[in-house]
């Protein structure tokens, strides 16, 4: 599901896209979050992290700032949409990491998410993640990446 092709939302849920970019990797990093409310309601931010790092904090981070705008809304339930892997495999607690400062990250996502009724992760494929990549991309300066050819969006068999 993209903000776009979203069906009447159930339940009282939140629906929430993140992203994050950091330019150079590692450089500046770039928030990106996209926020669709039960009742309609949309919200965007756009903003940098106040410190730099890799695209993997970048997208921490994104998430952390969707939980935080989640919350702020007084969402109770939320559903979270990112395209990184690393996030979704991480955060969930399918994959682990040595790296400290990620660790960090990933424990004061985890409580964030911990604060909601209900809270789910999960991973979406790139060009389903769209708006909350232009927003990522706009906190440091950088154009959108162009469009996928529709061709391209096929499922392989």
């Amino acid at each position: 599901m993209t903000p776009d092709t979203m069906p009447r939302q159930s339940q009282r849920e939140w629906h929430i896209w993140f992203d994050g970019s950091a330019c150079p990797n590692p450089g500046r990093i770039g928030l990106g979050v996209f926020v669709l409310g039960p009742e309609g309601q949309q919200r965007e931010y756009s903003g940098l992290a106040a410190q730099g790092g890799c695209n993997n904090e970048a997208e921490l981070l994104a998430l952390g700032k969707a939980l935080e705008i989640a919350r702020e809304s007084g969402a109770r339930r939320v559903v979270l949409h990112g395209d990184s892997d690393f996030v979704v495999r991480h955060v969930n607690g399918l994959a682990s990491t040595k790296v400290v400062r990620l660790l960090d990250i990933i424990q004061r996502t985890r409580d964030l998410m911990s604060s909601f009724t209900e809270c789910r992760l999960a991973w979406i494929p790139r060009h389903r993640n769209r708006a909350a990549d232009r927003l990522s991309r706009a906190a440091l300066g950088l154009p959108d990446k162009p469009g996928l050819h529709p061709g391209l969006l096929r499922r392989r068999r």
